[in-house]
């Protein structure tokens, strides 16, 4: 096992420590949350997830981890996912397995959000991976034409056949190579403004606590505002 795959284990492992008998646990999409779920079947911890890909329902099936759609609960106690990169401020970049739709629909349903992440994931300022964008097939052409004049160096996510890669949902994925977001927020709020856009891998102030594996495991709890605690 790689160093970065044994930190990806050592974060999935203390994720387990928030997970409590009878939750309903929103389980996201990677590799890191790979070794969650394994950690989760071994500990036998009786929970209901609601999955954020099929990729992730496949492996709760191998697993014998029960699972419910997300429309038939009323709430999720916690989510744990991974992510392509945090910041210092615990904002995020998602959407490299290009599960970003059902992963923020998750999380924007859950009562606490944790991520799981080894030490190359966390950067002082977000852009180093590049910003995954679903769009719908149609029209995706112009959206890739303007992204490409406001310098945001876009690339259409493609399979291995060169077919364009489709997600769950139906969409495509544009990936922007930015190298540095400056303002992730103003940069959300366009994105957000642009007719074609079904949702963009900018997850912001959602992260309540990510984990970080290393040599010594590190947690790090995003301080809310007061706006936010009203």
């Amino acid at each position: 096992m790689t160093d970065k795959n044994l930190q990806k284990k050592q974060a999935a492992e203390a994720a387990l420590q928030y997970i409590k008998p009878n939750m309903i646990v929103g389980l996201g999409t990677g590799s890191t949350v790979s070794y969650f779920l394994e950690a989760l079947a071994k500990a036998d911890i009786n929970i209901v997830g609601v999955t954020t890909s099929q990729v992730t329902s496949q492996h709760c099936a191998e697993l014998n981890i029960p699972i419910v759609d997300i429309d038939e609960v009323d709430h999720i106690d916690v989510t744990i996912d991974g992510a392509d990169e945090v910041d210092t401020y615990l904002n995020g970049i998602k959407g490299g397995g290009a599960a970003l739709l059902m992963e923020k629909i998750v999380a924007k349903n859950s009562n606490e959000n944790i991520w799981i992440v080894d030490e190359s994931k966390v950067h002082a300022t977000l852009g180093s991976f590049p910003l995954p964008i679903e769009v719908i097939p149609y029209g995706n052409g112009q959206l890739f034409r303007q992204f490409t004049d406001r310098g945001f160096f876009p690339k259409l996510r493609r399979q291995a056949n060169g077919d364009p890669l489709v997600t769950d949902a139906g969409h495509y994925i544009i990936d922007c190579h930015l190298n540095n977001i400056n303002n992730p927020y103003a940069l959300a709020e366009y994105l957000e403004g642009q007719v074609g856009v079904v949702e963009h891998g900018l997850f912001l102030n959602i992260c309540d606590r990510v984990i970080i594996g290393g040599e010594t495991v590190t947690i790090k709890e995003r301080q809310k505002t007061n706006t936010e605690q009203v």
